[in-house]
């Protein structure tokens, strides 16, 4: 049997598949780093350093996705879309944070599910947020972001496909439901306490007066 020469052309693709690989691996690596420090400096109100941080996963997103560009075999590996979904995830926290326009997914340049998948996981960061804004008494900006919250988690529900063509959605918005309704329970608790603060406030107020 003359198999050497199809030997030699499998191969030579797997070759050619195998250099893709070797490229677009670390930079997915390096996108998910830029992207969670991009996230960390969210948190510490440190925007500017945040976008410097998701153009850097950018740069990096792009050589990844040239490198698989010819590489069907794996583009769809699962590794490239895990990038594209930190890098979603780390460009609408600082949307949603800063109250800027929502990024598409056809303006980061990712594919559908990944920028779902970002979208659902962004929650978790706005849950932080939120109690961030708690923590300083900030308790009406903290409903805003949780009606932000709310139409999200709506939005995903919309999205009921199977797994295969929204790998991993499902979860993520179960999760993102959770996060909502500790949120919800947190802030109307805050609420509950400052009323209760302020309406012992008047009482001492009035006592005083009339001690006086």
């Amino acid at each position: 049997m003359e198999l050497e020469p199809i030997g030699g052309r499998i191969r030579a693709r797997l070759d050619v598949v195998n250099k893709g690989r070797e490229i677009a691996l670390p930079k997915a690596r390096q996108v998910i780093r830029f992207s969670s420090v991009a996230i960390r400096a969210i948190h510490r109100e440190r925007f500017d350093e945040a976008r410097t941080g998701l153009d850097q996963a950018k740069v990096a997103l792009v050589e990844a996705q040239r490198a698989l560009k010819d590489c069907p075999e794996i583009y769809y590996a699962g590794f490239l879309q895990d990038a594209e979904k930190e890098y979603s995830e780390g460009r609408v926290t600082l949307a949603l944070v800063t109250g800027e326009e929502l990024p598409t997914p056809e303006a980061l340049e990712i594919g559908f599910p990944p920028f779902l998948s970002g979208l659902g996981e962004a929650m978790g960061e706005l849950r932080r947020h939120i109690l961030d804004i708690i923590r300083k008494g900030k308790l009406t900006e903290g409903e805003r972001f949780l009606t932000m919250m709310d139409d999200v988690y709506y939005f995903l529900i919309s999205f009921d496909y199977p797994d295969a063509l929204t790998p991993g959605l499902r979860r993520i918005t179960d999760l993102a439901r959770s996060v909502m309704e500790k949120t919800r329970g947190d802030l109307t608790t805050s609420m509950r306490q400052y009323e209760l603060h302020d309406a012992l406030a008047r009482v001492e107020n009035s006592f005083t007066a009339r001690t006086d």
